[in-house]
């Protein structure tokens, strides 16, 4: 739980970087269970930052977070959301029973107060990663998929659809590990890598700041906890 001390000097961070840093991307977990969140937003929306929420949507449900959306489009919060799959047995297989169906209904209240809906500026994003040992098809042709069953089966609208590959990292390593698979799994990377978009990757970019002050070039290699000297 990151303290008020940490997360004021995140913010002297943005006022001072102002022609540089443009974006205050908060991730967790559930980084609006966060003590600090709310404060983070709101001063960070008062700066006109863009202010993104990696949001995994069942939070919405949580107690006590009943004023959750409402503040997230008070203050134009665009949500990167997790939906590993628009069917529910994929959902419940890769995050645990019952989560399809709280992630729906937190769509639902996204919706509700005007996220994903054309004129009202505020984005909802979906995002997308593979279940197993496999890298994410086209993001055209499953952004069209999930935008034509989520509609048609839930009546939930989103903006774009963002592909995720998975990093052979914790939890994920040790599924490929168990399964055998890491090897493959790592040999496809190898065969898939792609010069051009080394312009893109995140570490070229990103400052990432974790909860006790610590300081990484992104959040990957916050997990590895491999920070900067």
């Amino acid at each position: 739980m990151m303290d008020r001390p940490t997360a004021e000097r995140c913010i002297t961070l943005l006022k001072e970087s102002r022609g540089s840093l443009r974006t205050l991307d908060l991730t967790g977990g559930a980084p609006e269970l966060n003590s600090q969140f709310r404060y983070l937003v709101t001063e960070a929306h008062a700066m006109g930052l863009e202010v993104i929420d990696r949001c995994n949507l069942t939070v919405l449900q949580e107690p006590g977070q009943e004023d959750l959306v409402s503040f997230l489009a008070q203050h134009k919060v665009r949500i990167v959301a997790s939906m590993p799959c628009y069917s529910e047995a994929n959902v419940n297989e890769q995050r645990g029973r019952g989560v399809f169906e709280r992630s729906i209904s937190g769509l639902r209240a996204l919706n509700a107060v005007g996220y994903g809906q054309p004129g009202t500026g505020l984005t909802l994003d979906l995002v997308y990663n593979p279940n197993g040992a496999f890298l994410a098809p086209p993001t055209a042709t499953l952004q069209a998929a999930y935008k034509q069953e989520l509609s048609s089966s839930y009546g939930i609208a989103f903006d774009s659809l963002l592909c995720l590959n998975n990093m052979p990292i914790k939890r994920y390593v040790d599924y490929l590990q168990r399964r055998g698979q890491l090897e493959e799994y790592m040999q496809l990377l190898v065969s898939s890598f792609n010069a051009s978009a080394a312009e893109g990757v995140m570490c070229r970019g990103t400052v990432s700041i974790g909860w006790d002050g610590r300081i990484y070039d992104c959040d990957f290699n916050q997990q590895l906890e491999m920070g900067l000297r």
